[in-house]
């Protein structure tokens, strides 16, 4: 049995700072890097939410002018065992 995700189901991992919020929203977004940065940019330059939604389905709203920064990445796959460094 494996639980290794498929190669092409890659999920973008996402960091969003909202202004006057002590934490982040982290969550990760099948989304492409280049379709998340078209998204973010573009409701910014609207003024518009910037809405996402995570590999669960649940859909993430936050306001253009709330926005402190966006970080996008991959995520790391985990590691277990005794030479996992």
């Amino acid at each position: 049995m494996s639980t290794k995700k498929s190669e092409g189901a890659q999920a973008a991992l996402i960091r969003i700072a909202v202004a006057d919020i002590s934490s982040e929203l982290a969550f990760e977004c099948e989304l492409s890097p280049a379709e998340i940065k078209k998204a973010v940019t573009q409701a910014l330059a609207d003024n518009t939410p910037l809405i996402l939604t995570d590999i669960r389905g649940h859909e993430i709203i936050v306001p253009a002018a709330r926005i402190g920064y966006v970080e996008i990445g991959q995520p790391t796959e985990r590691r277990v065992g005794f030479g996992a460094l």
